[in-house]
C-alpha cells in the first residue's frame, strides 16, 4: 500500500477466495461502489479448488474506509476470505501486451528497450512489434513509457496478480 496524497488515499490490493457462483462479482463490486471506492484493476480466475474463484482487487482510496469494506466482504455469503496485501508480504505480477509502431528504422530501438525489460516479442510485422511483459505494475508502467515515444497502436494489460509469501494464505 502506498500513500499518494499525503492524506490517507493509497492504491489497496484485496485478495478474495470466493464461491463461484453467478452474481457474486456484483455484490461485491457493490460493496465497494457503496463506500465511494472506484474498482482500477480487476482479475478473476478459478481457484486451485474447483467451484470457488480468486479474485484481486486493486483500488485507491482511505485506508479506514477500506478496512470497513474487507469487514463487509467477510461477511458475504459467498465470500470464503477478503485480506487486503501489502508488498513485503506477497509476491505481485501484472502481464502486458503492448502493439507498437515500427518500421526498420526504429525496431532495432524498440528490440533493445524491450530486452531491457525482459519481454518477449511475441509477434512483428512491416509496420509493427508486439512485445509481451510480465513484471510488478511500476515496471510495466515504465516500459510502456519508454514504448509510447514510438507509437503505442494497442495495449492490453492483465492487472495485478498476488499470492501470499510462505506459508502465509492468500
Amino acid at each position: 500500500m502506498s500513500d499518494i496524497s499525503g492524506n490517507g488515499i493509497a492504491k489497496h490490493t484485496v485478495s478474495l477466495l470466493v464461491h463461484n457462483r453467478p452474481g457474486v462479482l456484483s455484490r461485491i463490486a457493490q460493496v465497494f461502489a457503496r463506500r465511494g471506492y472506484n474498482i482500477d484493476s480487476l482479475v478473476v480466475s478459478p481457484a486451485h479448488q474447483e467451484g470457488f474463484s480468486r479474485m484481486t482487487i486493486v483500488s485507491t482510496g482511505d485506508a479506514a474506509i477500506l478496512d470497513q469494506i474487507i469487514k463487509q466482504l467477510n461477511k458475504l455469503v459467498d465470500c470464503v476470505r477478503a485480506v487486503e496485501h501489502g508488498g513485503r508480504e506477497s509476491v505481485e505480477r501484472e502481464l502486458a501486451l503492448f502493439k507498437v509502431q515500427c518500421d526498420t528504422v526504429n525496431r532495432t530501438e524498440i528490440l533493445q528497450i524491450s530486452e531491457v525489460f525482459r519481454a518477449k516479442t511475441v509477434d512483428i510485422s512491416d509496420e509493427s512489434i508486439t512485445v509481451e511483459v510480465t513484471g510488478t505494475s511500476d515496471k510495466l508502467d515504465a516500459i510502456e513509457s519508454m514504448l509510447s515515444r514510438f507509437g503505442i497502436l494497442e495495449m492490453v494489460r492483465s492487472g495485478k496478480l498476488i499470492i501470499a509469501r510462505g506459508a502465509e494464505l492468500t
